[in-house]
């Protein structure tokens, strides 16, 4: 990392963990309160796996896929998420989406394609991003590193909450097999696998509502400022 970025690097709070562990809403909420800017890194992923499905290139084909990623025609605007000025917010968040971002995300060369575009988020304003490298990989000197965790059951429970079924069943079941498999994918891609850092905070939102979890964030900020 190149020292002017070392040095912004002071103004970003890194929050990673696994999927549907709150930290997209999570650290959304602190980036408000905050006044910063936020980024969902995931968002670019999934964004990467649904361009190359809409172009009919196959999750498998590595080089394909780097050179849509580097050159991903993405807008967020006002709470939107764009992909060729079509507005692709809640197709980015299927479930088979969310496994060809976790399979396109162990390509080295992709990773690359989305290493400068994530840290050209970060402006005076300071920023909040969340994913499953932030505090390793793109933003390493960040000031405040979070791990956010909950159980798969809960994690799948949320999942299938916001996307309004019921939290038994086959539905559900299967949005937990898919989480868990997503898990075993992340944690165990040789490039950026998805583990705390050794200067992160862990908070395990399990038994915490947003609110708390935010909160809990706030104080370890205040702490690290005072």
């Amino acid at each position: 990392m190149n020292s002017s970025l070392s040095h912004q690097s002071s103004k970003v709070i890194a929050i990673d963990g696994p999927s549907a562990s709150g930290k997209g809403t999570i650290a959304e909420r602190v980036a408000a309160i905050l006044h910063r800017d936020y980024l969902d890194s995931g968002a670019l992923y999934r964004l990467t796996a649904l361009y190359a499905q809409q172009s009919q290139i196959d999750w498998s084909n590595e080089a394909e896929i780097a050179s849509l990623a580097s050159a991903l025609p993405v807008q967020f605007s006002e709470g939107k998420i764009l992909l060729h000025q079509q507005d692709v917010t809640q197709a980015i968040r299927d479930e088979k989406i969310g496994m060809g971002a976790s399979q396109i995300a162990a390509f080295p060369s992709v990773r690359v394609a989305l290493l400068q575009r994530q840290r050209d988020f970060l402006t005076e304003r300071g920023l909040v991003a969340d994913g499953r490298d932030m505090a390793s990989v793109v933003f390493p000197d960040a000031e405040l590193k979070i791990f956010l965790t909950a159980s798969a059951q809960v994690r799948a429970k949320r999942r299938a909450l916001q996307l309004g079924l019921p939290t038994h069943g086959a539905s559900f079941e299967k949005i937990l097999n898919d989480i868990e498999k997503r898990d075993a994918a992340d944690q165990s891609r040789a490039v950026a696998p998805l583990k705390p850092v050794a200067d992160a905070y862990t908070l395990d939102t399990s038994a915490l509502n947003i609110q708390e979890s935010v909160q809990k964030i706030l104080n370890w900020y205040r702490i690290i400022k005072k």
